[in-house]
């Protein structure tokens, strides 16, 4: 059964002192609803070792786990979700291959973009970056939060209905004001690893 998508999730990224499912455990415990395992230079055992655990965490918080890009590995171990980008592998190959019983979300910097994702079946769209962050390389243009009120006004005008998702160098502090301009929820990674990683020298 496809769980709700969740409203706000924490992207892992590498760290010399905490893991990705160190990430996920600690995040999980802060309250969020989803974590996002993104291990872009790693290994396919690696990925499969710390989604493995992140995934177990997931379930003792009941919260939901989404995979980054590998479709074999969230079907592996049975993830609740996967977000792929524009240059993945497509939402609705994905589709054929996790079934429908998975949360598949895609990337957008855009408003065709988002069009595209919801063409091939996406359920939800990661719209950024917001800002510049250094936690993604090859950034897509900026967005801001004018783009995000010009491409919240575009949908409403086609009548486009799909889940927005901000992400992209988005702070603890902006999570209402962004869930105030018709986004239905937000991604933070570098804003919340600083607290977590706080916590870990208490």
């Amino acid at each position: 059964m496809k769980r709700a998508i969740p409203k706000i999730q924490y992207i892992t990224q590498d760290h010399s002192k905490l893991s990705h499912s160190d990430q996920a455990r600690l995040a999980f415990e802060q309250g969020m609803e989803a974590v996002q395992i993104r291990m872009k230079d790693s290994c396919s055992n690696d990925i499969l070792k710390e989604a493995t655990l992140a995934l177990q965490y997931a379930g003792q918080f009941d919260r939901t786990l989404i995979i980054n890009d590998s479709i074999e590995i969230a079907k592996e171990i049975g993830a609740h979700a996967v977000h792929l980008g524009l240059n993945d592998t497509s939402i609705d190959e994905a589709r054929q291959i996790l079934g429908d019983d998975i949360i598949i979300g895609g990337t957008a910097n855009t408003f065709e973009d988002i069009l595209l994702q919801k063409s091939r079946g996406a359920d939800y769209v990661g719209l950024g970056p917001y800002r510049h962050t250094t936690t993604k390389k090859n950034l897509s243009p900026i967005v801001g939060v004018d783009g995000y009120k010009e491409i919240i006004k575009q949908m409403n005008e086609k009548k486009i209905h799909i889940p927005i998702i901000a992400v992209g160098g988005i702070l603890l502090d902006e999570i209402e004001m962004l869930s105030k301009e018709g986004l239905y929820g937000v991604a933070i990674s570098g804003a919340l690893l600083k607290i977590l990683n706080n916590q870990t020298h208490e």
